[in-house]
């Protein structure tokens, strides 16, 4: 298989090759609509990383399945956060940056080079750990401004009726519905997160990817923010990164324990059941870690 560098990449840097996939694994053609309706599967086969010559993840495959909420969870340093960004194409907008391996949005590889860019990023959503509002636009203009972005046209009637929906499942309608003009950088910092939620929203993702999402919340907003999630699992795929166990332990359907030991790259160590994982783990490691012994 090819690795792909990044745009801004070194095209002198030396990247290992992977091997092709096993027979059995075709997928469907590049004229499939990656758009598609409906709840979403999402599948990473023999992801490999790179910053420039240093490999931070090596052949690491995981299935997050459709309706689900799916936990990673690890030490810092083990690539996590990196493979997040690479299920949606943001791993190649960092310099010297390369990946080899496929990701799959039912059964379409996103990196397929006929795909473009926007379908990835229309489809797979993304939260930062930071809020990141626009703080000069309105909580209205907020919700709305993927629209622009993506070039999607609604009247004003539709417009008006999704800033409410969104806010209403990113949680955050009865607290800003008589105020959808006020600047949305003088929210708080969980209405920040909410609205950003809100704002990932509106172009209709069937996947929305989440890294450390209430990382820098306080309890109470926290709580809230993961009764969100959980409601919004029922029309969107939810892949969370977190280093709050009980949080992965509270909100996800599956988990998926990343590990980096000794400096090499990192690597899947286990992942199913979250319960089963928590509760019965298969491997010594996951034990240690869920108990706090590590990390």
């Amino acid at each position: 298989m090819t690795p792909r560098l990044s745009t801004e990449a070194d095209s002198t840097t030396a990247i290992e090759p992977i091997a092709p996939y096993a027979a059995g694994t075709a997928t469907r053609g590049v004229d499939a609509p990656l758009r598609g309706e409906g709840l979403a599967q999402l599948e990473a086969r023999d992801i490999t990383a790179w910053f420039g010559q240093h490999k931070v993840l090596d052949r690491v495959s995981l299935t997050m399945p459709a309706g689900e909420i799916t936990a990673l969870i690890g030490p810092s340093g083990c690539g996590k956060s990196t493979f997040l960004r690479i299920l949606n194409r943001m791993h190649e907008l960092v310099p010297s940056a390369a990946l080899a391996g496929e990701v799959h949005l039912d059964g379409i590889d996103i990196y397929d080079p006929e795909r473009k860019l926007t379908d990835a990023r229309r489809s797979i959503g993304m939260v930062f750990q930071k809020p990141n509002p626009f703080p000069a636009m309105s909580i209205r203009e907020n919700v709305v401004a993927g629209l622009k972005l993506t070039g999607t046209k609604v009247s004003k009637s539709e417009k008006e009726a999704l800033i409410e929906h969104c806010l209403i499942r990113g949680g955050l309608w009865k607290e800003v519905k008589d105020r959808l003009d006020a600047p949305g950088g003088g929210l708080s910092g969980g209405q920040q997160q909410r609205l950003c939620i809100a704002r990932s929203l509106a172009i209709k993702p069937r996947v929305l990817l989440m890294d450390e999402p209430c990382s820098a919340l306080d309890p109470t907003s926290t709580r809230v923010i993961e009764e969100t999630m959980k409601e919004l699992a029922t029309e969107v795929t939810i892949v969370i990164v977190t280093h709050n166990m009980q949080q992965a332990a509270r909100v996800s359907d599956t988990c998926a324990f990343f590990l980096a030991a000794h400096g090499t790259p990192g690597v899947i160590v286990e992942h199913g059941d979250t319960t089963a994982m928590f509760t019965n783990p298969r491997d010594e490691r996951t034990h240690d870690y869920v108990n706090g012994r590590f990390g």
